[in-house]
């Protein structure tokens, strides 16, 4: 009994149909076909993947995706990716203004401030790093030496010096001195009381190298000359330049002020470098 049931099945499955097709009106035979029940399963099964495949290609790789309720379109992701960048942005500053804080109570309490790092991970070992001179270096080295060895009064002081003197140094600010040129008691400069709000003016022609804030020293703006001088301004309650700024002898760059802890009332702290050599201005500057 039970083998007759898979028998019956099967022949059912085989047994040929004719699909015959008829005129209506002269009851004219137009065609045939002969098929069985597995035949049409096939048939059936070969087109039904046939649209699921190309409905997946049209889906997978055209636009017509968009069409489907609930799939972002190309300006909806882009805005997805948008947010995304601001909202990693947005957690980057966070966390500067946490360490901030952080950093600012610890100096309320006395304690020391961390320094707050941005991702190292791309960064090298420092006992990593190799100091050792590279068979070029050391062949320009011989080279140069070679050359200065006897090229005269090229490092002549004095007439370096000359220069110096020569040049015309625009007064910063017209005032009374009361801090004089102490290179051994760690003053580099002199401190000018002028009257309040003052211009501060620049020295000498140049480039601004520094325009920014410091705890010890308050408004500090420095300027690249020639010859290798450099002028600093010190204590200002405001600047005028930034970096990188041009400036003409003579210019407005600050005024006068009482900013940073290292000082005792409104004044300027001027400071002249040459060649990384402290100069005392009152040489080469009237006040």
């Amino acid at each position: 009994m039970s083998e007759k049931i898979p028998r019956k099945l099967f022949h059912k499955l085989t047994h040929k149909y004719r699909l015959v097709l008829f005129n209506e009106d002269t009851f004219e035979e137009l065609g045939n076909m002969r098929l069985t029940r597995l035949n049409l399963i096939a048939l059936v099964g070969i087109i039904l993947i046939l649209l699921v495949s190309i409905t997946y290609i049209l889906i997978a790789y055209t636009n017509i995706r968009e069409v489907i309720p609930g799939y972002p379109d190309a300006v909806m992701r882009q805005h997805i990716r948008t947010n995304a960048m601001k909202l990693d942005s947005l957690e980057h500053e966070q966390a500067i203004r946490d360490q901030y804080f952080e950093n600012l109570n610890r100096i309320i309490s006395g304690d020391i401030p961390e320094m707050y790092m941005n991702d190292t991970s791309g960064m090298a070992d420092s006992h990593e790093i190799n100091f050792l001179r590279s068979t070029n270096d050391s062949i320009l080295r011989q080279q140069v030496k070679a050359e200065e060895q006897f090229r005269l009064g090229v490092l002549n002081d004095a007439e370096v010096n000359m220069k110096l003197y020569d040049l015309h140094f625009f007064t910063p600010v017209k005032g009374i001195i009361t801090g004089d040129f102490s290179p051994a008691d760690g003053h580099f400069g002199v401190d000018l009381v002028a009257e309040p709000n003052a211009i501060v003016k620049a020295a000498l022609d140049g480039t601004v190298t520094m325009s920014t804030w410091t705890l010890e020293t308050g408004y500090v703006i420095q300027i690249q000359h020639d010859f290798e001088l450099i002028s600093a301004y010190k204590h200002n309650a405001s600047l005028f330049k930034t970096v990188g700024e041009k400036v003409v002898a003579g210019d407005a760059i600050a005024i006068v002020g009482n900013s940073g802890e290292l000082t005792t009332g409104p004044h300027l702290h001027f400071e002249l470098w040459h060649d990384g050599v402290p100069l005392d201005p009152v040489d080469y500057i009237v006040f």
